[in-house]
């Protein structure tokens, strides 16, 4: 008798779980939905991720040099030491994103929401930044050589460590 019920139990959380394993099986592709999937490792060079979801997910130590993830929402995703040179998170939301330790060099971040995403030792030497809300952004020895900052002008001089400063060429023209 006591069966019966363990059973039931025990189909509807093998249900549960198989359509939350569905999502995480899913084949990158724009609009995938990978919310709190815990894929580390992944090989995603160049793949197109536009809109997709990825809410809460793990992605550390990930390859995703050129992957295109416009308008993705990665709110509370973790990139840790993942490869993203070149990526293109052009509007995404990207907010309480960790990318503590990632490649990020040449990655677009134009008008994507950064409010206190951590960059705790990335590389984002000549990454963009136009336009983009970096409120409470960590940038704790983050390395922004050459990146363009958000007022889309001036550009981070060599050797900026942890804050953006302006270019000597930057300052002359400005003043």
């Amino acid at each position: 008798m006591r069966s019966a019920p363990f059973l039931l139990a025990l189909v509807l959380a093998s249900g549960i779980s198989g359509a939350a394993e569905a999502a995480c099986a899913d084949p990158p592709a724009p609009g995938v939905d990978w919310s709190r999937c815990f894929s580390p490792n992944r090989d995603l060079l160049g793949v197109d991720l536009t809109g997709a979801v990825l809410q809460q997910a793990t992605l550390n130590n990930s390859r995703m040099d050129k992957t295109k993830l416009p308008g993705a929402d990665a709110r509370r995703t973790k990139f840790i030491a993942t490869s993203l040179k070149g990526a293109d998170f052009t509007d995404a939301r990207l907010f309480e994103a960790d990318f503590s330790r990632a490649s990020l060099e040449g990655a677009s971040f134009r008008g994507a929401d950064l409010r206190r995403s951590r960059f705790f030792r990335a590389n984002l030497r000549d990454a963009d930044f136009t336009a983009a809300n970096m409120d409470g952004a960590d940038l704790l020895h983050a390395d922004l050589s050459g990146a363009l900052w958000v007022d889309g002008k001036t550009r981070c001089a060599d050797n900026s460590v942890g804050q953006c400063h302006p270019a000597p060429s930057e300052a002359i023209s400005g003043g």
